[in-house]
């Protein structure tokens, strides 16, 4: 069929797949698809280097799909490499299904192996690309699978040809194509027997979904590969705009993503433009309507992804990264100890109070020197925590006193405050504790300076 071979090479080289100075390391199961990619190849005269993954999953199956390509690479004479994984540990140890599993093992070995061998002694260097043998109908049941997840336009474009240093040379035809041409070249193949279970989501719609959409609409796969390739322009125009967007309305500050609410709800495509902010940051579609109603929820109001949180503060949506769970103490046993924590670095120095030019600084603790004994304990705050703010004169929860700063969660989850015998005697960054403050009778200041890392 050598309709194939020439539409192969026009692919590729309209996707600009294949350059003199490039070699690709072909993904080879021994199934019908990557056979024929490897047939592809050869009468191309592009150059490949053989990589087989054995999964071990299927017992005697795996090991003669190994020999298989084996045997193969032995009649073209061509460099193979072989790995042996053990999936079922790996999806275990990981938590991952069998899918997820394999392809990581997959993907992880393939970069791997091209680094191994771009730098090869002794050889010329030439680019590595990983070329699998997906082809058409992968990627349609990619695109449903997506659409059904709701992953949003970005996932509407699906496999794509050349994505990094993985290429994809057989997009362009479909599966029948590709057994027929298997067939018109007398190709041997193995089949995979896990290909004909419907315990995996993409079988059930290869084998159910698939053949019920082609009884409705006959040419449910011509014009679904060609919608693909319209997703794909859309999501170029797409993303521009949205990059615009995003850029006008999130202002970062360290890890914090601030989105001004009132802004925010005045744009058009609104919750879209949400979604696509917050995805970064591994929330998920179905999270979408819970972020959008913190634009109307009151001040303190979350929610949260497995790495971050959306808190409503005020007139903000701020996106934070989660706080670690451990609570960390820090003893400081001794004046000019230089002091790191996660919110930066603390130093006390002992200064004489005639040399000693008090600045209106709230990085800087002026205390009185005889009322301080070490060691000095720096912690986090907590609930039920309380001092003395400096003028007043009187006990405050921090609670309180950071309500009145008008302090938001994240500002408030990176307070650290300087304790002596349970007593607060600095709240880092904001207010020293009046019962501590230096006096006309301080002979000795204790100048405590918190500085960033």
């Amino acid at each position: 069929m050598t309709n194939l071979l020439n539409a192969f090479k026009k692919y590729i080289q309209q996707e600009k797949l294949y350059q003199p100075n490039t070699q690709w390391l072909l993904a080879i199961s021994g199934g019908v698809d990557s056979i024929v990619l490897l047939h592809l190849c050869l009468q191309a005269n592009i150059p490949v280097i053989l990589a087989h993954a054995n999964f071990q999953l299927r017992g005697e199956e795996s090991n003669r799909d190994e020999d298989f390509v084996n045997q193969l690479a032995t009649q073209h004479q061509l460099p193979i490499h072989v790995k042996r994984f053990d999936t079922k540990a790996y999806t275990i140890e990981n938590k991952l299904s069998i899918q997820v599993a394999a392809r990581e093992l997959r993907y992880s070995w393939f970069k791997d192996l091209t680094l191994a061998l771009s730098n090869g002694e002794g050889k010329k260097a030439k680019q590595l690309y990983i070329a699998t043998a997906h082809h058409a109908d992968d990627n349609i049941e990619t695109v449903l699978i997506n659409f059904f997840k709701g992953t949003g336009i970005s996932g509407l474009h699906g496999i794509l040809p050349k994505q990094n240093h993985i290429i994809r040379p057989l997009l362009f035809a479909n599966k029948q194509q590709i057994i027929e041409y298997a067939k018109e070249n007398n190709l041997s193949w193995v089949e995979d027997s896990s290909n004909a279970t419907d315990a995996y989501t993409r079988n059930v719609i290869r084998h159910q979904l698939m053949p019920v959409l082609e009884k409705i609409f006959p040419t449910v796969q011509q014009n679904l590969q060609q919608n693909i390739l319209k997703f794909r322009d859309a999501e170029i125009l797409y993303q521009q705009a949205l990059q615009q967007w995003i850029k006008k309305l999130c202002t970062h500050k360290n890890q914090e993503c601030y989105i001004p609410v009132n802004r925010l709800v005045q744009l058009p495509a609104a919750q879209t433009i949400l979604f696509e902010i917050i995805r970064t940051y591994h929330f998920t579609s179905a999270q979408v309507q819970d972020a959008w109603a913190l634009t109307t929820a009151d001040s303190g109001k979350w929610i949260q992804s497995p790495t971050h949180r959306i808190i409503r503060n005020r007139a903000w949506l701020i996106i934070t990264p989660l706080q670690s769970s451990q609570t960390q103490h820090i003893v400081i046993d001794h004046f000019d100890d230089v002091v790191h924590y996660p919110e930066g670095i603390v130093q006390a120095k002992n200064v004489s109070a005639e040399k000693c030019n008090i600045e209106a600084n709230t990085q800087i603790a002026y205390l009185d020197a005889k009322h301080i004994h070490f060691p000095l304990l720096l912690r986090p705050w907590t609930q039920g925590d309380y001092f003395y703010p400096l003028g007043l004169g009187k006990k405050k929860k921090l609670s309180r006193f950071f309500i009145d700063q008008k302090l938001s969660l994240p500002e408030k989850e990176k307070v650290w405050v300087l304790e002596m015998n349970k007593k607060i005697i600095w709240i880092i960054g904001y207010r020293i504790d009046d019962r501590f403050k230096v006096t006309p009778q301080t002979k000795t200041v204790l100048k405590i300076e918190r500085r960033p890392q």
